[in-house]
């Protein structure tokens, strides 16, 4: 693996208990990409709930099944995949939360959130069983003039890094 490309495996039990430990982990890899407080924020939220689903709807609590997480930092951009063990869904047929006939449901808002908080999302089936759902979220810096640039964009126009 080039210096520029960086990835970082955990495998968990499904076990919720473990949520805390993603997170934090999600947070420091997101300080080491130098995103800022915000989106460091918001990166963690969206892991965390793409892995307590992995954990409840993926493997239904199973503790003998797996989660895996891999961060992937590669360039200008850092992606996070999460995989379960479990059946799979049909993640076509997610309902919108801002439904009318969903408004009031006390569930359904976590795919929601990490639409909202990553740039790309994409869900795939694995094959022996189990989903994958893939997060990526571009890395900008900001400039000598404080505008925002991607990373690669700066090395080419003499921005310090």
């Amino acid at each position: 693996m080039s210096p520029s490309n960086r990835e970082i495996r955990i495998q968990i039990d499904s076990r919720l208990e473990f949520i805390d430990m993603i997170q934090q982990a999600t947070e420091d890899v997101c300080r080491a990409a130098l995103f800022g407080r915000e989106t460091v924020f918001n990166i963690s939220l969206a892991v965390r709930e793409a892995v307590i689903n992995a954990i409840r709807h993926g493997n239904r609590l199973a503790s003998e099944k797996q989660v895996h997480v891999v961060f992937r930092l590669d360039g200008d951009k850092l992606t996070v995949t999460v995989r379960d063990e479990g059946e799979g869904f049909d993640f076509e047929q997610l309902r919108d939360p801002r439904e009318p006939d969903n408004l009031f449901k006390p569930t359904g808002r976590g795919l929601f959130f990490i639409r909202s908080f990553v740039d790309r999302v994409a869900f795939s089936r694995v094959n022996g069983g189990g989903t994958e759902i893939l997060m990526e979220k571009r890395i900008e810096r900001r400039g000598r003039r404080g505008r925002a640039v991607r990373a690669n964009q700066e090395a080419s126009e003499g921005g310090g890094v």
